[in-house]
């Protein structure tokens, strides 16, 4: 009785330490995915701007029509790429930024930028009027400088924390006798981490609501641990 207690308690340590070993492949999974949703945008926004400011150039639309365009297309960009993004990826970016800004904020903005505090879009020339708008769709083709140099930094961030989650399982799958059922096993938990992270995120995301990264990001842990652990029992 003694040692079945004994076997029971070493099942389960074990079963909770696989556990916290699979968070590595969901952190590494979810910097990963968040990454590459964001140099998408990055490529997206650039080439969009760069095709309407030579639209614009060679008269083929106005450079209102090229602003107007360009609000909204980097703003539906925007949208499609936090689709994207896991839970705690857009979490973090709706703290950032909630939502896009209309082209009557952006012209608001630029005109103070450009030509001072009292000046007056409506009562300026056509030129200067152009040059904002001009230089509305040159800034929808910029990301945030900050965060695509932190983004930059977690690529590699990302890849590195994967490898060391894969390495993990290369080394349980080599030191075990079955090395098919262990190759099934490690497969099974580190994808029940992932998937369990991403829904934990979402349902985190129900609940706190938008731009709550904190919230978001605890729920996705516990999610991707409580799936592994729940996951390490079929073995």
């Amino acid at each position: 009785m003694e040692q079945s207690k004994v076997s029971d308690e070493e099942a389960l340590f074990e079963r909770t330490i696989k556990s916290l070993e699979s968070q590595i492949t969901n952190v590494g999974a979810h910097l990963t995915i968040d990454t590459q949703a964001r140099l998408l945008y990055i490529r997206e926004i650039k080439r969009m701007a760069d095709n309407l400011q030579a639209n614009a150039t060679a008269g083929r639309i106005t450079w209102a029509a090229a602003a107007r365009e360009a609000q909204e297309t980097r703003n539906l960009i925007m949208g499609i790429v936090r689709a994207r993004s896991t839970p705690v990826g857009r979490s973090f970016a709706e703290k950032m930024k909630l939502k896009g800004y209309s082209l009557n904020q952006l012209i608001a903005t630029k005109t103070i930028e450009l030509h001072g505090e009292n000046a007056i879009f409506s009562r300026l020339s056509n030129a200067k009027q152009n040059g904002i708008y001009a230089s509305i769709v040159t800034s929808a083709g910029k990301s945030n400088l900050r965060v695509t140099r932190a983004m930059a930094s977690l690529t590699y961030a990302g890849r590195s924390v994967l490898f060391l989650g894969i390495a993990l399982s290369a080394y349980h799958i080599a030191a075990s006798s079955n090395k098919v059922a262990a190759f099934r096993k490690e497969l099974t938990i580190n994808g029940a981490s992932v998937a369990g992270g991403i829904a934990g995120g979402a349902v985190a995301g129900l609940a706190c609501g938008p731009a709550a990264p904190v919230c978001v990001t605890v729920g996705a842990f516990a999610g991707g641990a409580l799936a592994a652990f729940a996951a390490s029992y079929s073995w």
